[in-house]
């Protein structure tokens, strides 16, 4: 075999080799990635089916539920659209109704958020950044709904 041929081999081999290993490193990052979506995006089907994400809003009051054991239920509101979530676990410490909250998990069936990890707000001024542009977000297209609403 001449030596141009082998070179031409070893690039071959090179690049599917290259194209092999980009392909795993993607494939794994599609698996590891959880995007954020409000309850409005929830409701609108925008969320992804089978595959983790992560639910914000702001938990709504009177709405804590305590089940058997360490499980409990909660809704998730941007005050635009209510989502239910089911949570087994130890909720943290500043976890509260009426304050910020991500959760991280699957919609269910059922329309039901079933959460693998719930994450509150740190202290009483933050709010994480995508709670806070969900909610702006569900404000204005409520009031811009209800401008509608009025004209017709």
């Amino acid at each position: 075999m001449k030596a141009r041929h082998k070179r031409l081999g070893f690039v071959a081999f090179g690049m599917v080799a290259l194209g092999l290993a980009t392909w795993l490193v993607i494939n794994a990052l599609d698996n590891n990635l959880s995007y954020f979506f409000s309850p409005t995006e929830v409701a609108q089907n925008k969320a992804p089916e089978n595959h983790l994400f992560r639910l914000g809003g702001l938990v709504k009051e009177d709405s804590l539920k305590r089940l058997e054991g360490i499980d409990l239920e909660f809704v998730v509101t941007d005050r635009a659209h209510d989502i239910k979530v089911v949570y087994s676990g130890i909720l943290p410490d500043l976890f509260e109704e009426g304050q910020g909250v991500i959760t991280q998990g699957r919609m269910a069936d059922n329309g039901i958020f079933k959460a693998e990890e719930v994450l509150a707000k740190h202290d009483e001024n933050y709010m994480p950044p995508e709670v806070a542009d969900a909610l702006n977000k569900a404000h204005v297209e409520g009031v811009q709904k209800t401008a509608t609403e009025q004209n017709l």
